[in-house]
C-alpha cells in the first residue's frame, strides 16, 4: 500500500504540473494576446518572485507525470492491450513521455542553472534536427501526421467520453467537470492536429522554419475567418484542457505498475 500510495501522488503531481503549464499558456493568450508556447509560459513564470523555485516545482512535477507515461505505455497500467488501435494509444503515450521529459528538462535547467537550458529544443529545433537526417523531410512528414493522430486521438477521448473510464468524479459537479474535460480534451486535440499539419507542410516544402509550435498553430486560428473568437475559444479550450489535468490528479484511478504487470505487457519478456 505504501508503493501504490507513492506512485499514486507521482502519477498526481505529474497531472497538476501539467495543468499548471497549460493554464500558464492560457493565461498568456487570454491576457497579453501572445500566441502561446509552454516555453515561454515558464519563461514568464521565471520572471515573478519565486519563479525559480516554481519552474523547479513543476520541472519535478512533470518528471512525475513522465513516469506515470511510461507506466501507462510500456507497462499498460491502463489495460490497452496489443490490439492495432491499443499499439497507436501507447505509442502516444510513450511519445508523450518523450516530450514532457524534454519540457520538463527545460524546466529543472533554467531554474537550476543561470544560463539555463537549450533554447532550440523545441518544435522548430526539432524540425531542424529531423530534416538534417537522412530522408529528413519524409520523416518530418511522419512527425507531423503523428501529431495529426494523436490529436485526432484527444479529440476522440473528449467526444466519445472515454476519459470518463477511469475517473471518478463526484455526482454533485459531474455534470460541470464532464463538460470543462469534454472541451478542454477537443481544444487541445484541434490544436495539436494543427501543429501536426504544419510539421507535414514544413516536410513537403522541405523548410524547417515552416514547422509550428502550438504558438505557431494559435496564430495560424487567429488568421481564419471569426479568427479572433476562435482564438479566444481555443484560448480558452486550453485552460480547460489545464483544469481536466487538475480533475484527473483528483479524481483519476491510478493503476500500479509491477514487474508482473510489465511483463505481460511486453510478451517478449519470459
Amino acid at each position: 500500500m505504501i508503493r501504490q500510495s507513492r506512485f499514486d501522488m507521482l502519477a498526481k503531481c505529474g497531472y497538476v504540473a501539467r495543468g499548471i503549464v497549460f493554464l500558464l499558456v492560457a493565461g498568456l493568450a487570454l491576457f497579453s494576446g501572445v500566441a502561446p508556447e509552454t516555453k515561454s509560459a515558464l519563461a514568464t513564470l521565471l520572471e515573478q518572485p519565486l519563479g525559480r523555485v516554481w519552474v523547479a516545482l513543476i520541472g519535478l512535477g512533470l518528471l512525475g507525470f513522465v513516469a506515470w507515461r511510461l507506466a501507462q505505455s510500456v507497462a499498460d497500467t491502463d489495460g490497452h492491450g496489443f490490439g492495432a488501435k491499443a499499439v497507436a494509444i501507447r505509442l502516444a503515450l510513450l511519445g508523450s513521455a518523450v516530450t514532457y521529459l524534454a519540457l520538463a528538462s527545460y524546466a529543472l535547467g533554467h531554474a537550476l542553472f543561470p544560463s539555463g537550458g537549450r533554447e532550440g529544443a523545441g518544435e522548430k529545433g526539432l524540425a531542424h534536427w529531423i530534416m538534417s537526417q537522412p530522408f529528413g523531410f519524409y520523416l518530418a512528414i511522419a512527425v507531423g501526421l503523428g501529431f495529426v493522430g494523436g490529436g485526432a486521438i484527444t479529440a476522440s477521448k473528449g467526444i466519445t467520453g472515454k476519459f470518463e473510464r477511469y475517473l471518478r468524479l463526484p455526482a454533485a459537479s459531474k455534470g460541470f467537470l464532464r463538460a470543462v474535460c469534454i472541451y478542454g480534451l477537443v481544444s487541445r486535440g484541434v490544436v495539436f492536429a494543427v501543429t501536426g499539419m504544419l510539421f507535414v507542410y514544413a516536410g513537403f516544402r522541405v523548410d524547417p522554419e515552416q514547422a509550428g509550435s502550438m504558438g505557431d498553430a494559435m496564430a495560424w486560428v487567429r488568421q481564419l475567418p471569426y479568427g479572433a473568437i476562435l482564438y479566444f475559444a481555443a484560448a480558452a479550450g486550453l485552460a480547460a484542457f489545464g483544469i481536466y489535468n487538475l480533475v484527473e490528479a483528483r479524481y483519476r484511478v491510478i493503476h500500479t505498475a509491477s514487474l508482473a504487470t510489465t511483463k505481460r505487457s511486453m510478451p517478449a519478456i519470459r
